[in-house]
Order: structure tokens, then C-alpha cells, then sequence
């Protein structure tokens, strides 16, 4: 039993069992014991891998997309380049290597990292100090500028709450005890006013997710973009059909969310209608990832870099372009949405 897992049978002992957001939250955010706030997650040595750590490519498209919105939108001085969950820094490291020759582009932005307290700041510092990076606790805190934003499987780890289909109502899904463990329990039948619009697309015994803290952050990052002006590349997994799909990941191996509390990355499906219905600025999208990567020149970046490789180098390189963009691979599984003020086209998606 890990240690989080024993802090939450006592507390679940002492007050009753938690929906699955609250136990997603402890089990990322514990300021003793949870999963982001005390280890380095991402690469081989991690638990997961994400598209900026399988190539150099996907960091430089992303950050020459937004260099265009920028461009495009007038070239506001000085403008806000925020990130959201930069892992290590890696994608935005490679953002800013492809974009510095595009004129008054590094002069004018002004870095911003959305992380929470933990070992992945102090990495993102040493990998991007030389941009004088400012962390912020959430998309409340933007700054009042025209905003240029990547969130790339940011919104797939923001907790959700689970309900499953019963006759006229819902039971919503619970973490509980039995027998000294953590285990899912079901609460009450109750016809719960939020899911009304549900009834439409289910049936008797589907669970669905709702993701408030998506559609808020969607809300509040829209209102801003209308505000201040710019655009936000939102880059996950997901869909918007019923079903379970929490998931929990340690060491690059599925395991029950159960199993390992605070050792093991949640993460759910994103909801990517929920999402655009939310956001109150104009929406583009979503499309899949390896589409979105083929409109904006992987293709001819990828043979550029293989001039000079060969052997398992060339290989790596290659395996890599296919993961990032094939339809069996990541190509199809991840989708990109575009929020944006208007002003100028969606970043790679006109």
C-alpha cells in the first residue's frame, strides 16, 4: 500500500467514500504524496513518453504554428507565450529553436509556464532559463496580453466524475473501502440535474465523464483569448462517446487507477465537444493529430533530418515520424483543437 493509499482508507473511514475527481486530485496533486508533486514522470526512465519526447519535430511545428498566428494577428508587442503542463520543457525548448529566425518573434514574447510546485519546475528551468520563463498556478493568472498558448495532454490528467446510466437516473461512481482496500462503489440512484443532455446518447447501465475542470479551463482561456486576443493549441487523446476511461500508467505499463495511488499517472479522455461547446471565442477543430502535422510540413521536415542519419539513427527517426502521425498510432488517437479570437486563422487548421 502506498503511503497516499493509506491517507485515504483513514480519511475515507472517517467521512465516506470520494467521487472519482477527488481521488484523481489526490492522487496527482497531494502536496506529500502525489504524483506530479514528487517525481519527474515523462521519458524512458519515466512512466510515460509524450510527442514532444519521441521527436524534435513536433515541439518546432508546434512552435512555428504559433509564430504564424502571431504573424498573422499583427505581430503584437509584447505578446504572452504560455504553456500549459510543459513536462520538461522539451517542447517548448524545441518551439524556440525553430522560431528564432522569424523576426521580432523572440524580442517580443514574454514566457509563461502553467505547472504546479514540484521536481518538473526546476527541470523546465535549467531547460529554458535562457528565456527567463514565469511560472503561473493556472489559466487565471494569464497575463492582460494577446496570448499565444500549447497544451499538450494537459487537459487529459484535469479530473473527471463518472455516472452510470440507471433507468431515469444516475449513480454516480465512488472510491470506498472493503477489506482494508480502496475500491469503486456506486452511490444512490438520483436523477442528477447535470446530465440531462446525456439521456439522448445512452443507455441503460453506460457510464459517462464529466470534465468540469476541462470546460471550465476552456471557459476562462476563451474569455481570455476574446479579451486579449491570440490563440491556444489544445493537443490530447479522447473523443466524446459514453464509457470508462480512466486510466492509470507507471512504467510505461497499464495498471488498475486503484492499484497504486500517487505512484502511477491518472488520466482520462478528453472530451473534445464539451470542450468547443465550452469555450466562448471561436473553435477550429478538432482534427486528428497526424493530419494536423501533415498541414503544417512534417513530412518534408522529417526528410530533411534524415539526410544526415543512417542506420539505427535513421531508424529511431523514422519509427518516430510514423508514431507521431500514423492512424494506428498517434496520428489518429490524439486530435487538436484550436481556440482563437478570430483575428487571423487557427494555427494549422485553416
Amino acid at each position: 500500500m502506498t503511503p497516499l493509499a493509506a491517507t485515504l482508507v483513514r480519511q475515507i473511514r472517517a467521512t465516506g467514500p470520494i467521487n472519482v475527481a477527488e481521488y484523481m486530485t489526490a492522487c496527482l496533486l497531494h502536496p506529500r504524496h502525489g504524483y506530479y508533486t514528487t517525481r519527474q514522470p515523462l521519458g524512458g526512465a519515466g512512466d510515460f513518453v509524450t510527442a514532444p519526447e519521441i521527436s524534435q519535430m513536433f515541439g518546432e511545428l508546434v512552435g512555428l504554428a504559433l509564430a504564424q498566428a502571431w504573424l498573422d494577428r499583427g505581430r503584437p508587442d509584447p505578446v504572452a507565450l504560455v504553456e500549459f503542463g510543459p513536462g520538461r520543457g522539451t517542447l517548448m525548448a524545441d518551439a524556440l529553436r525553430a522560431t528564432r529566425a522569424v523576426p521580432g518573434f523572440h524580442a517580443a514574447l514574454r514566457l509563461h509556464l502553467v505547472e504546479v510546485p514540484g521536481p518538473l519546475r526546476r527541470v523546465q528551468a535549467e531547460a529554458l532559463r535562457a528565456h527567463d520563463p514565469v511560472w503561473l498556478a493556472g489559466v487565471t493568472d494569464l497575463p492582460p496580453l494577446p496570448t499565444l498558448a500549447i497544451a499538450n495532454e494537459f487537459l487529459d490528467a484535469l479530473p473527471i466524475r463518472q455516472f452510470l446510466r440507471d433507468g431515469a437516473g444516475w449513480r454516480e461512481r465512488l472510491v470506498a473501502v472493503r477489506d482494508d482496500a480502496l475500491t469503486f462503489a456506486l452511490s444512490d440512484r438520483a436523477p442528477l440535474g447535470s446530465l440531462p443532455a446525456r439521456f439522448a446518447e445512452t443507455r441503460d447501465g453506460d457510464l459517462v465523464e464529466i470534465g468540469a475542470p476541462a470546460t471550465a479551463f476552456a471557459e476562462e482561456l476563451g474569455a481570455h483569448l476574446t479579451r486579449q486576443g491570440g490563440a491556444a493549441l489544445l493537443i490530447d487523446y479522447g473523443g466524446d462517446g459514453p464509457g470508462d476511461t480512466l486510466q492509470a500508467v507507471r512504467g510505461h505499463r497499464k495498471e488498475s487507477p486503484l492499484d497504486r495511488p500517487g505512484a502511477a499517472d491518472l488520466t482520462a479522455h478528453v472530451d473534445f465537444r464539451a470542450i468547443a461547446d465550452a469555450a466562448p471565442c471561436t473553435v477550429a477543430g478538432p482534427v486528428p493529430q497526424g493530419v494536423w502535422l501533415e498541414r503544417l510540413g512534417i513530412a518534408a521536415r522529417a526528410r530533411a533530418l534524415a539526410r544526415g542519419l543512417s542506420g539505427a539513427a535513421l531508424e529511431t527517426h523514422v519509427a518516430a515520424h510514423r508514431r507521431l502521425t500514423h492512424p494506428c498510432e498517434m496520428g489518429d488517437l490524439f486530435r487538436v483543437l484550436a481556440l482563437h479570437d478570430g483575428a487571423g486563422p487557427p494555427p494549422g487548421l485553416a
